[in-house]
């Protein structure tokens, strides 16, 4: 996959967003930012604000490069195949974590975390986003499900994630509905154990997937 300038220009203009942000900013922020929120959206770490410039590169720039380059080093040029959908795929999380960025950055200026919630949200807006994309996904070494038994059996990279990309849905739009209804307490606990439930299913499903494939 040839490297397309015309066609990533609005990506590029996506990714440098934050840093163009972070710059009107920066003679306005004092040399010690908060960094770091508890689960009660209290900030309780603190630190000098060169390390702010971390964020925009390793959220959307980072990123982008990632997505950039996997296509071109992909050993059997699978997601090469994806054609349209992993550009995408790829648009819609650079996107994310653009976006994700400049909230984390206006947090840092106003020195207030509006609402935690807003964040988990974010993240129930990705597990749809890659619930949706999971289905389209060609057996590769780098994007997915990725076990010993989804990478040896195209059979069951295809049915995990086809099962991944549904609960993956599903339980992103549980995160968002619990991020608008729910206290923020109660919503990263939910948030957490979605998280870890949509991780795990679909690597222990491969699993038997593949056994009972061996076995008939």
């Amino acid at each position: 996959m040839k490297f397309n300038f015309q066609k990533e220009a609005p990506l590029i203009a996506i990714v440098f967003a934050p840093f163009i942000y972070l710059a009107y900013l920066w003679n306005k922020l004092p040399d010690t930012v908060p960094l770091h929120w508890n689960i009660e959206g209290e900030i309780d770490d603190y630190g000098d604000k060169s390390e702010l410039i971390l964020i925009p590169i390793l959220l959307p720039l980072l990123i982008y490069i990632i997505f950039t380059i996997v296509p071109m080093i992909d050993p059997k040029g699978k997601i090469n195949k994806m054609g349209n959908k992993y550009f995408t795929l790829k648009m819609a999380m650079t996107i994310f974590m653009s976006v994700l960025a400049m909230i984390i950055i206006y947090s840092v200026k106003n020195e207030t975390l509006y609402n935690p919630n807003y964040i988990v949200l974010l993240m129930g807006v990705l597990f749809v986003i890659l619930g949706n994309y999971f289905k389209t996904l060609r057996a590769n070494y780098f994007i997915g499900i990725k076990t010993p038994w989804t990478l040896e059996n195209e059979t069951v990279w295809k049915e995990t994630h086809k099962l991944a990309g549904k609960i993956w849905f599903i339980g992103g739009f549980i995160v968002i509905l619990s991020s608008l209804l729910l206290n923020q307490k109660t919503n990263f606990s939910i948030f957490i154990a979605i998280t870890i439930i949509i991780s795990l299913v679909p690597v222990i499903y491969s699993f038997f997937k593949y056994k009972s494939l061996v076995k008939s």
